[in-house]
């Protein structure tokens, strides 16, 4: 069985979400934004054996945590949409713009670069890739169909009515509507959303009562 625990870290409530099957152990963590430390206790406590570290796209708030959880677990990927490459080498700045410290200006390397529509296996189940830009050149949203319940984790493409924003570096305000109304919108309406920040909602209510779209 295929379980999911979402929580809320540090420094702006990304949503980071621990993916793990009770029966292999294996797991992924998407968006280890901060609280790094509780996120190595979660895995260690349910003694999970990490895959991957999969990232919606680069702003800081959501990769905050990959390097000493990649070094705790250093057979675990480090995963990233290419296109957001220049924007994670960027961590430091935005750091820097956003007033946070960053005293560790090395940055861990991104193993393996996320392709659209690309399947990761956990279990018997896959994670679909859908490359979303809009908010970042490279925002992806993941999808994985349970057996009562298709999931979406839309990164900060999607919101519980809203989007993401665009008047960040790389952000295009045509290409997120286009990339929510082609690739999100599409899936079944009774899609649980769980969004980069904020609460949960499905794709019913944000087809038709999202302001944005």
């Amino acid at each position: 069985m295929i379980q999911i625990e979402t929580f809320p870290v540090y420094p702006l409530g990304c949503n980071c979400s621990i993916i793990y099957s009770q029966t292999t152990k294996e797991a992924y963590v998407i968006d280890p934004g901060g609280n790094e430390k509780e996120i190595i206790e979660k895995l260690n406590q349910k003694q999970l054996v990490l895959k991957a570290l999969i990232h919606t796209h680069a702003h800081f708030d959501h990769c905050l945590g990959t390097k000493t959880i990649s070094q705790n677990f250093p057979l675990a990927s480090v995963c990233l949409h290419k296109a957001d490459l220049e924007l994670y080498k960027m961590l430091p700045v935005q750091c820097k713009f956003f007033g946070l410290p960053y005293n560790n200006l090395e940055l861990i390397e991104i193993t393996h670069f996320l392709q659209d529509e690309e399947e990761l296996p956990i279990h018997e189940k896959k994670f679909k890739v859908f490359h979303t830009p809009g908010h970042t050149p490279g925002s992806i949203c993941f999808y994985l169909e349970l057996e009562n319940q298709p999931i979406l984790f839309s990164g900060d493409t999607l919101f519980a009515g809203g989007i993401g924003r665009t008047d960040l570096w790389g952000g295009d305000s045509h290409a997120i509507l286009k990339s929510i109304k082609k690739r999100l919108l599409t899936l079944d309406d009774e899609t649980l959303v769980i969004p980069g920040h904020g609460q949960f909602t499905k794709i019913y209510n944000e087809k038709h009562y999202n302001p944005f779209l």
